[in-house]
């Protein structure tokens, strides 16, 4: 069974239902709204432990409102799933780099949006436990407290999603080492993870972005996968 408290965003009724009715199978308290105004009065009065964000909404779209939230200091770690018709890289980066955590795209699969919802709030259930045992990873000019959560970038912080973070973390505690898209997506995610390799590679592409003249550090291995340039 699942737990936590779950806002659904979407003014399609439809497809709102099956999302909430799937999600509450499983144990889950489910608060739904169908207007980006509406979820984001119900985040600040109910406070839920994870949303469920469509980008196409009526008024304020579902990236302003993950915009809203990801630069709010009260609601900037809460997960953001993103659900949306529209599956072209442009779109999906968009999302990601203001700080949505993953992204689903329609048609979907119950099942699929179920794993990546425990997934996410797994790992932020787990973080502070795991973070007791981290040290600060400073290469180059990127600094990442993995107690704190947080990167900075030529002594500038920078928001990242969860995904990215995790990524990043990987990639600069192994500095040197090319991991395939398998193996990334094992060990940020764990095993059997439903995504494809093409996602990776929009992780990655995003990441660059957000990490500025230092996203060179990332280095594509064409045929491998990925490395993080250790310092000379």
């Amino acid at each position: 069974m699942g737990y936590g408290k779950i806002l659904v965003v979407e003014d399609n009724p439809d497809i709102l239902e099956l999302v909430a009715y799937n999600l509450e199978t499983e144990g889950y308290d489910v608060l739904r709204a169908m207007t980006g105004e509406n979820g984001l009065a119900k985040v600040s009065s109910q406070k839920p432990d994870l949303l469920i964000l469509d980008v196409m909404l009526p008024g304020i779209n579902g990236l302003d409102v993950c915009r809203k939230l990801k630069q709010n200091e009260a609601t900037r770690n809460m997960p953001i799933l993103l659900l949306t018709a529209k599956s072209e890289d442009a779109d999906i980066i968009s999302g990601l780099e203001i700080g949505a955590d993953d992204y689903i795209t329609k048609p979907f699969s119950p099942k699929v949006l179920i794993a990546r919802v425990r997934l996410a709030l797994r790992r932020v259930s787990e973080e502070p436990s795991s973070a007791a045992n981290e040290n600060i990873l400073q290469i180059h000019d990127i600094v990442l407290d993995t107690v704190r959560y947080g990167v900075t970038v030529e002594g500038s912080p920078v928001n990242m999603s969860a995904t990215e973070f995790a990524i990043l973390k990987h990639l600069m505690s192994n500095p040197g080492w090319v991991f395939s898209r398998n193996q990334i997506i094992d060990a940020v995610r764990g095993g059997n993870y439903p995504v494809t390799e093409r996602s990776v590679d929009v992780q990655i592409l995003g990441l660059r972005k957000k990490l500025g003249s230092q996203g060179v550090h990332v280095e594509t291995v064409r045929g491998v996968g990925y490395r993080f340039r250790g310092a000379n």
